[in-house]
């Protein structure tokens, strides 16, 4: 049964630039139908996490630029449960700023804060590892993050160095993270055995984030916790507007995570991935018999494998002899790059935008 203690932050600020062309300013890619299903990535997250808590308690924190489209996608949250930062100073000052909110809505609350832009295959084994956090968290005073069993030496995560023996169920603790390791560190990792991804997924009560952010990160409560009063009023969004611009930029990561010596994590595998490039995509949706991804109206392909094919459903597409490559069409822009280059389309962008404006990004 949904607790109504427990919350949920859905992060979705982000604007994906390595998902471009798909993903642009004015509609990143968790507002998308990335996977052709029907669904935004933001949908599938929110329709997720209802398992855990009532709609009621699930709240969006995003840039101002996107509040209409979270009210499109998520027409059941109340303007109250969209949080618009006026500023992108990275997770730690939304993170404080959720959580000094739902203190003043419930000195009770369990919050998880999780990406909107994430896959989840096997939905209820998370909501049971989250369940598993929430019980430990409420009976400690402890910072937890979800670590996903890694099944290749990635360089594209951050890692968790753990303590093989659990001190209490399947709740270990956490020596040190290890942010985006190069591939011979990453494949001593995996070697190890004592690594974990990290996935960004986090969970606590809000009385003990406040206290970890009171010892590890004054400076930003110090912004955001001035007058307190503002928070879930008529005048919140002008005070946040006011002072959120001031706080410190750095993520929870490295504000938080990285400086408590309480930090857990719960060792993981529900089919997760972060889906933050072309070639995640490609990994993770349905293939063909020939190891292609298709998001394609009518169309005809004769010696394309391996590749993911994007376009318009009312463009006829031919390709021959085409193989380890992203095709992304979206009328205005046409992305034609090799699958193993994919790094580059973040840098690219700034190419583009050097060299041709916004209007393309």
């Amino acid at each position: 049964m949904p607790n109504n203690n427990n919350y949920v932050a859905i992060m979705a600020g982000g604007v994906g630039s390595r998902f471009w062309p798909a993903s642009r300013t004015a509609t990143p890619k968790q507002f998308l139908d990335i996977l052709g299903i029907g669904k935004s990535l933001l949908r599938m997250t929110f329709e997720r996490f209802l398992a855990l808590c009532p709609a009621e308690n699930i709240f969006v924190v995003t840039n101002g630029i996107y509040r209409e489209l979270v009210k499109e996608h998520l027409p059941e949250l109340s303007d109250n449960q969209i949080l618009c930062e006026p500023s992108r100073n990275n997770t730690a000052p939304c993170v404080a700023y959720t959580a000094l909110k739902l203190k003043a809505l419930n000195a009770e609350a369990n919050l998880v804060i999780a990406p909107s832009d994430h896959i989840i295959l096997n939905e209820a084994r998370f909501i049971e590892a989250l369940n598993t956090a929430l019980d430990f968290t409420n009976q400690h005073d402890a910072l937890l993050t979800l670590g996903i069993q890694p099944t290749r030496p990635d360089t594209g995560y951050g890692y968790i160095n753990y303590q093989k023996a659990p001190i209490e169920g399947e709740v270990h603790q956490v020596i040190r993270f290890t942010e985006k390791p190069p591939l011979e560190q990453a494949q001593a990792f995996l070697a190890s055995g004592d690594y974990l991804w990290n996935a960004g997924i986090f969970i606590w009560k809000v009385e003990h984030l406040l206290a970890a952010f009171a010892r590890h990160a004054k400076e930003i409560l110090d912004v955001l916790d001035a007058e307190p009063e503002h928070y879930n009023t008529s005048t919140e969004q002008a005070y946040i507007d006011r002072v959120y611009p001031n706080t410190l930029s750095i993520s929870i990561d490295y504000a938080i995570m990285e400086k408590a010596d309480n930090v857990f994590t719960i060792p993981s595998s529900f089919g997760w991935s972060d889906l933050g490039t072309w070639a995640s995509l490609h990994s993770e949706a349905e293939q063909d018999a020939q190891n292609n991804v298709i998001n394609l109206g009518p169309h005809l392909l004769r010696g394309v494998n391996n590749c993911l094919l994007r376009a318009p459903k009312d463009k006829l597409v031919v390709i021959t002899d085409l193989e380890d490559y992203i095709v992304v069409d979206e009328d205005d822009i046409l992305l034609i790059h090799p699958k193993s280059k994919e790094q580059e389309i973040k840098k690219i962008t700034e190419a583009i935008g050097n060299q041709f404006g916004a209007s393309f990004l």
